[in-house]
């Protein structure tokens, strides 16, 4: 089945939403924050761990998977949800990114992009219509379109390449994609420019896609300016479809987010920064490495519900992390996932209640940037 977005309360002050996602592999609550699994696993934390800490929707990265173990080989084991034991909503991206970052390993052209692989130097080009095949073949409910990232700060006439290029691909991209239970999402670029973001939302927007992902941000601009497009952006995007802010996970960023309008979230943030020692608070982040977490013996946080915060102090996940013990990684992985999950949760439910202006406010009374 294609998504099917339905609108179920709008916030009276900001421009939050809540809502539900109805996809082949279940139902999704939104506003929704979706963790990262780039090479089919959420880093340290299993399937069954994901769901007891309220995860709906997760990633899969294609350039990852097509590089490793290989697209061909997923599809013969029965699809993306097969191969890794998760019978919830996947959404893949489509690899674009981790393409233009490759930089002096790639070059692009109205064809595609001719790359070398990261693993072996192998070379490989990247089309839309190999992108479509990769995904359909990974066959996740969501499958995001083939687009160029102009990057930051980038000159406007590149920014102007880009956001052609990402228009003509996208067109592409619907052209070949042909999965029944997979819904193909376009992808607004347009840099940090006003009126090329409100461009390429409405040329995008013109292709009638089943939803939208917003792309070139939290790419090393300042937030203020990620808020000004997106306040350009959102308001162009129908209000029946999900609206999705790629690449952006931090607390602060999440709620300000939602109150522009956005349904969906992804970010590698949460178990990047557990892998080093740090986790989210209510108050700002928390470094437990620190020598003043020697012998405390509070869980993370008091008010957490997670398996983390239940069952392990901050002295001892301190020493996992120091002794760099994975079960310390797992901890703090949990942890900070459940925060953000449990996070978005508490918005909605602010948002249904219609208290969602005083819960921002409070958030950002309490939590330190």
């Amino acid at each position: 089945m294609q998504v099917k977005y339905h609108l179920v309360k709008k916030d009276e002050i900001t421009a939050a939403r809540a809502g539900t996602l109805e996809t082949t592999h279940g139902k999704i609550d939104t506003p929704v924050f979706m963790p990262v699994g780039t090479q089919a696993t959420v880093k340290t934390v299993s399937p069954e761990e994901l769901k007891d800490l309220g995860a709906e929707i997760i990633l899969g990265n294609t350039y990852h998977l097509y590089l490793r173990p290989g697209h061909d080989l997923i599809a013969e084991a029965g699809g993306l949800h097969k191969f890794m034991h998760w019978d919830r909503p996947i959404l893949t991206d489509s690899g674009g990114f981790q393409v233009f970052s490759l930089n002096e390993l790639r070059k692009i052209s109205d064809e595609g992009v001719l790359f070398r692989s990261h693993i072996d130097g192998s070379s490989h080009l990247f089309t839309p219509e190999k992108v479509m095949e990769i995904e359909m073949a990974l066959g996740a409910d969501i499958a995001m379109a083939f687009d160029e990232c102009a990057p930051y700060p980038c000159d406007v006439k590149d920014v102007v390449k880009a956001l052609e290029r990402t228009t003509r691909w996208a067109a592409r991209c619907k052209e070949a994609h042909h999965h029944e239970d997979q819904s193909l999402f376009g992808i607004i670029q347009g840099g940090m420019v006003r009126e090329l973001r409100e461009r390429s939302a409405q040329e995008i927007t013109a292709l009638d896609f089943p939803g939208y992902g917003i792309g070139g941000l939290s790419v090393g601009e300042p937030k203020y300016l990620m808020y000004e497009m997106l306040d350009c952006t959102v308001p162009l995007i129908p209000e029946d479809k999900p609206r999705y802010l790629m690449g952006v996970g931090s607390p602060d960023c999440l709620v300000e987010g939602v109150a522009r309008g956005i349904d969906m979230f992804d970010c590698v943030l949460p178990t990047r920064i557990a892998r080093n020692g740090t986790v989210f608070l209510p108050t700002g982040k928390l470094v437990i490495r620190n020598a003043e977490y020697a012998r405390d013996f509070a869980p993370l946080d008091e008010s957490c519900g997670c398996y983390t915060c239940q069952n392990y102090s901050r002295a001892y996940i301190r020493h996992l992390i120091r002794c760099n013990e994975v079960l310390g990684i797992r901890l703090t992985s949990i942890h900070n996932l459940h925060f953000l999950v449990n996070l978005m949760k508490q918005i909605r439910r602010a948002i249904l209640e219609g208290g969602f202006y005083e819960f921002r406010e409070h958030f950002f009374a309490h939590y330190m940037v």
